[in-house]
């Protein structure tokens, strides 16, 4: 895709929805880093669902420690892998705790150097909590980036990286949100919106749907 046409791409989905965010819910940087933890692998409303209750009782990491691991397992036991991510949640609030006096790290190493945080997970904490100019590629940018013809790649990395170069730099701090959400809600996996789409002229996808 042209650079005029990244561009464009992003102009109509900044019109769309101006001012978009993420939809996992959070009180604090820290909140916000645990439940993008829990999210591997599971749907943000069945996380939001879990971490009402548990972000009234633990939303810095010395509750979280006083709540302790097993206690912690009973608030999110229906999410996936949930005794994996309770552990990590664990060690890294008490990492937190040791290491950076209770706050998030607004730095990537430090972010990935946490139990259960991967480059993902960094990069939608530094845009989000810190507004970092990052772009956090799951499945949706994924499959948006190779489909559209956007920022083509084998791995996530690679679209990461692509879509660093060519995201005009105003748009971006949102670009992530953008992508991820219509991604979710329009170029689905399995069936895109295509007549939905605000930036279907643009897109490269020979398997256009027309109803």
């Amino acid at each position: 895709m042209k650079p005029d046409s990244v561009e464009q791409f992003f102009r109509l989905l900044a019109d769309k929805t101006p001012a978009p965010r993420g939809e996992l819910d959070y009180i604090n940087p820290y909140t916000l880093l645990v439940a993008v933890v829990l999210s591997a692998q599971a749907t943000d409303v069945s996380v939001n669902k879990a971490t009402e209750k548990l972000f009234k009782v633990a939303d810095t990491p010395e509750k979280m420690l006083q709540l302790g691991e097993a206690r912690l397992r009973g608030y999110i036991k229906t999410i996936g892998l949930y005794n994996t991510k309770a552990r990590n949640v664990i060690a890294l609030s008490r990492i937190l705790k040791e290491q950076h006096a209770g706050a998030v790290p607004k730095d990537r190493a430090a972010l990935e150097a946490l139990p259960g945080v991967g480059r993902k997970t960094a990069n939608v904490v530094l845009n989000i909590a810190f507004g970092e100019p990052t772009i956090a590629v799951d499945t949706h940018i994924f499959r948006l980036g190779n489909r559209t013809g956007l920022a083509p790649g084998k791995t996530p990395l690679d679209v990461e990286l692509k879509l660093l170069k060519r995201v005009p730099e105003r748009y971006r701090r949102h670009a992530h949100h953008w992508l991820i959400l219509h991604g979710r809600y329009v170029c689905k996996a399995r069936k895109p919106d295509c007549p939905l789409c605000v930036v279907r002229e643009l897109c490269r996808f020979k398997g256009k749907t027309t109803v």
